[in-house]
């Protein structure tokens, strides 16, 4: 590893190491993301990953910063690296029924359920107000790109979703899900002009162009 790389991957994890250092008790910081708040089709999916502490992968950010393929690479690298992680998918009926906000809240809370190991302690991308089976947690603004552990989870939640959008892509694919992912492209809302909704439309999102 780069000299240069090994110093942006020490300062992502400088949140963690605090919290390590502050309070000798805590083994497990459990890192939270989401993917897919503003898209106007397809699922929100959020990722929960407790990372070990001495966790260094080289290249692991904000998701938004890294390509589709090396996205794809770091997954595998996390998955395997993982104490644990947790995926919730949250459907667009539920996201036009309830909210996107709500939506990404009960992922978050479905993401928990499914980590084999209770964090001491959790790290979450801006969300507040959140149900954390009572585990305490801190919101971290831009959290993606700061801290260590939720770059890894937003890699975990963007990978996920995309992978779900390639697959609908396929059943559907006058909308071209494949490129764009559910999000309001032009080539998007003119295919839906042409073609109208499609199952997996968040109605919502897009009443302004049917």
């Amino acid at each position: 590893m780069k000299e240069k790389e090994e110093i942006r991957l020490v300062q992502l994890k400088k949140i963690e190491e605090d919290f390590y250092e502050k309070h000798p008790e805590v083994r497990y910081i459990c890192g939270i993301d989401e993917a897919g708040r503003g898209p106007l089709a397809g699922p929100v999916v959020v990722a929960s990953v407790i990372m070990p502490r001495d966790s260094m992968i080289e290249g692991v950010n904000d998701s938004k910063k890294v390509s589709e393929k090396k996205r794809e690479a770091l997954y595998d690298k996390i998955i395997e690296e993982a104490v644990s992680y947790g995926i919730g998918v949250i459907d667009q009926k539920e996201i036009d029924e309830r909210n996107i906000l709500e939506a990404t809240k009960t992922g978050l809370t479905t993401s928990l359920k499914e980590l084999s190991v209770k964090p001491d302690v959790i790290l979450v991308d801006a969300l507040k107000g959140i149900d954390t089976l009572g585990i305490p947690y801190q919101s971290i603004i831009k959290g993606d790109a700061l801290c260590y552990s939720i770059s890894a989870a937003s890699i975990l939640a963007k990978v996920t979703r995309d992978r779900m959008m390639r697959q609908w892509d396929e059943i559907y694919p006058q909308y071209g899900f494949e490129k764009h992912k559910g999000y309001g492209t032009k080539a998007h809302i003119e295919a839906i002009k042409e073609y109208g909704l499609c199952p997996i439309h968040r109605k919502s999102f897009t009443k302004n162009f049917v």
